[in-house]
């Protein structure tokens, strides 16, 4: 099938290269002329385990290709929407215009009987209202929405093999004849026995942001259990532990630490509160401001362990950040907590160095008034205090030892409780973490 990718950034980029590598032709659109010319070469503009293999081996097949113009989507069958959605200026509620934009362009070139499937993270409400504007301007044009549930890390994985498909479909008819094309569209993975979950427009639209808000809840509420277990001197790991062995609640996603960040769960979150807002079901998610205040003063009280371990005072102590990804496995720093906990040490007078396996030069474009190093080795020498406040491999993998003999102080602080605490502790070094006792 030819298909085309309106959008090429993370999610657009990942899903050409995927719908290449399922067989299908497939034109990338973007209106970003270097990243388009990155794209091409095989280069990819973030980084991605496994996507850049995945990106060259596509492009040598011939299946893939990338584009400025949206003439070049003439001729595709199903016309993918994966532009973002971030969160407005000042306000809490999703800025519409790149899809609206995108939808706009993609009806001067789509014809009757074919497909323009959304996979933005969308209000619920915008599929059904872009839906007649299709059908106004291309009588006989569809659109369905197909949300998409990509963990940064782990994209290429979670698009090739998805744990769920959802569909959300017109009625009638034209429902029957999307689906078809979805169906086809994914035949390899509905083959392998993937569930297909099959909706209406506005339970498509929530699955994403509803998910999120679990996720996110789930990880406040581990991280109010810390709060919890700092003043009563209980530990957080133990009791995530415990309670997670209750298949119930499960394991997953009750890692209590510095919290959550990235371009998805907060800006979703606090979407989903102003569309509620606008609907007039506001009440429903009122809970979901306390899941971002708890999530915000994770930050906060890192600033404050690290000024009790610093004896008192940040002033003039030289503090090593490993990590200033959101996450591990990416280049991500939106909404990072780990850059947003360095900058207010630096603030309150901490001489502070960041360093981080992929995220640097990012992080020199956005915060350039922090010092980098290129390896934790690097900035930690001759520190009074380590962070490690984004769980890389690279710093699980430390030798507590080795690592001990580079500082000036054997103080560690474990912002995401990643470390083994044993083995740091008898390397002699003074251990601290959310929600965990001084070790």
């Amino acid at each position: 099938m030819k298909i085309s990718v309106i959008g090429c950034g993370y999610l657009g980029a990942v899903h050409a290269a995927s719908m290449a590598e399922l067989g299908h032709e497939v034109i990338g659109i973007d209106v970003d002329q270097p990243k388009i010319d990155a794209l091409s070469k095989a280069k990819a503009p973030f980084y991605e385990p496994g996507f850049e293999g995945l990106l060259e081996r596509t492009l040598a097949t011939g299946r893939l290709r990338f584009s400025t113009d949206f003439a070049d989507a003439v001729g595709s069958k199903v016309h993918f929407l994966c532009v973002g959605t971030p969160q407005k200026r000042s306000e809490y509620a999703a800025d519409l215009r790149y899809v609206e934009g995108a939808t706009e362009s993609l009806i001067g070139v789509v014809a009757p009987g074919e497909l323009i499937v959304g996979k933005s993270t969308v209000p619920v409400g915008t599929a059904a209202r872009l839906a007649e504007l299709v059908e106004e301007k291309v009588p006989g044009a569809l659109l369905a929405w197909n949300p998409e549930f990509l963990r940064e890390g782990f994209a290429v994985q979670d698009t090739l093999h998805p744990d769920r498909l959802v569909y959300g479909l017109p009625s009638g008819t034209d429902g029957d004849t999307a689906r078809a094309l979805l169906d086809e569209v994914y035949e390899t993975i509905v083959a392998a026995g993937t569930p297909k979950v099959e909706a209406d427009y506005a339970t498509a639209e929530m699955v994403k942001t509803a998910a999120n808000s679990f996720l996110a809840t789930k990880i406040s509420f581990i991280n109010a259990m810390a709060e919890l277990c700092e003043a009563t001197g209980a530990d957080v790991k133990l009791l995530a532990d415990a309670i997670g062995y209750d298949d119930r609640i499960g394991r997953k996603f009750l890692n209590a630490g510095l919290g959550f960040g990235g371009g998805c769960l907060p800006k979703d979150i606090r979407a989903f509160m102003a569309r509620a807002g606008e609907l007039g079901a506001d009440q429903a998610l009122t809970f979901l401001r306390e899941v971002d205040n708890i999530n915000m003063r994770r930050r906060i009280r890192m600033v404050e362990l690290a000024r009790e371990v610093c004896d008192g005072s940040l002033l003039g102590k030289r503090v090593a950040v490993l990590g200033a990804a959101f996450k591990p496995n990416s280049d991500d720093i939106r909404d990072s907590p780990a850059l947003n906990v360095a900058a207010q040490l630096q603030l309150q007078g901490a001489v502070v160095r960041v360093t981080d396996p992929a995220a640097i030069e990012n992080s020199r474009k956005l915060w350039p008034q922090l010092d980098y190093a290129d390896t934790a080795e690097e900035a930690a020498e001759r520190a009074d205090a380590v962070l490690v406040l984004t769980e890389w491999q690279d710093y699980r993998d430390l030798d507590p030892a080795a690592f001990g003999r580079i500082v000036k102080q054997k103080r560690v602080l474990d912002g995401r409780n990643a470390l083994d605490r044993e083995a740091w502790t008898a390397a002699g070094w003074s251990y601290r973490a959310l929600g965990r006792r001084a070790g």
